[in-house]
């Protein structure tokens, strides 16, 4: 008996493995993708110190499937710090940071999203990752994928590029959260909670220390640190470092500085 086209593509479906496609490759759906970098205890990284980069993966061939920069506002603060009820929106708000991706999915599949920022404060920079398992015509937008990028950004002011042993170096530092938001004593970001501290330090060895305190200026901070007495001629750094351990924030940044005879 002669096999029929009809019988023959009847055998094809039945003998086929389950979840299969025997004719044709599953064709895509595009799927949008919203990714938000934001400062842990704080606002969205957004265009005003740079962004944040973005990368989505395959989780399992590592092929990059999206890549950019975060762009757009902090967001709106009342909506982000304030109280506020469960899926209530919080970074979704008119021009706030996002990065967004549309994909062509043709099947459901696990990708690594990861962030680093902010661009503008290359020192600064601190990195965030997650998996999720993104489904083919299912868009994450909103909030979108949320990641929370932990530190201060510590940037020098003013401080000088040489001293003497038995003198002052006087330095200004500025504070801010990653997203460039203020801190001060009493303030949203109060940096009664912060622990301030100037080093003269060479490689890993601490000369010298002292506190930096507020200088009435949002953000800034000043203080001095004293090269002792018998401090070998060299080449040295000051180490100005910000942490707030109650919310896991900490940030830092060396300045050149040398110490003659």
């Amino acid at each position: 008996m002669r096999s029929t086209p009809i019988l023959a593509l009847a055998a094809a479906l039945c003998c086929a493995p389950f979840g299969a496609t025997p004719l044709s490759g599953q064709e895509s759906v595009p799927t949008r993708v919203v990714v938000r970098a934001v400062s842990n205890d704080a606002k969205i990284i957004g265009s005003g110190v740079g962004g944040a980069r973005v990368m989505i993966r395959d989780a399992v061939t590592g092929q990059i499937l999206a890549s950019g920069v975060q762009s757009g506002s902090t967001g709106d603060t009342g909506a982000i710090m304030g109280e506020r009820a469960r899926g209530a929106p919080v970074f979704d708000s008119e021009g706030a940071g996002a990065f967004e991706a549309t994909l062509d999915l043709t099947a459901p599949t696990q990708v690594v999203i990861e962030a680093e920022g902010p661009l503008g404060a290359e020192h600064a920079l601190q990195r965030a990752s997650t998996t999720l398992l993104l489904v083919p015509g299912h868009d994450v937008v909103g909030n979108g994928v949320v990641l929370t990028l932990h530190g201060f950004t510590v940037e020098v002011v003013d401080a000088p590029a040489s001293g003497r042993p038995g003198h002052a170096l006087d330095l200004v530092a500025r504070v801010t959260m990653l997203c460039g938001c203020p801190t001060e004593p009493g303030g949203m970001w109060d940096a009664d909670r912060y622990s301030l501290e100037v080093a003269l330090v060479q490689g890993e060895r601490v000369v010298a220390t002292a506190p930096l305190t507020w200088s009435g200026e949002r953000s800034v901070y000043d203080g001095s640190v004293v090269v002792p007495d018998g401090t070998r001629a060299g080449d040295y750094a000051l180490r100005i470092v910000a942490v707030d351990s109650e919310r896991a924030n900490a940030g830092m940044v060396l300045h050149p500085v040398r110490v003659g005879g």
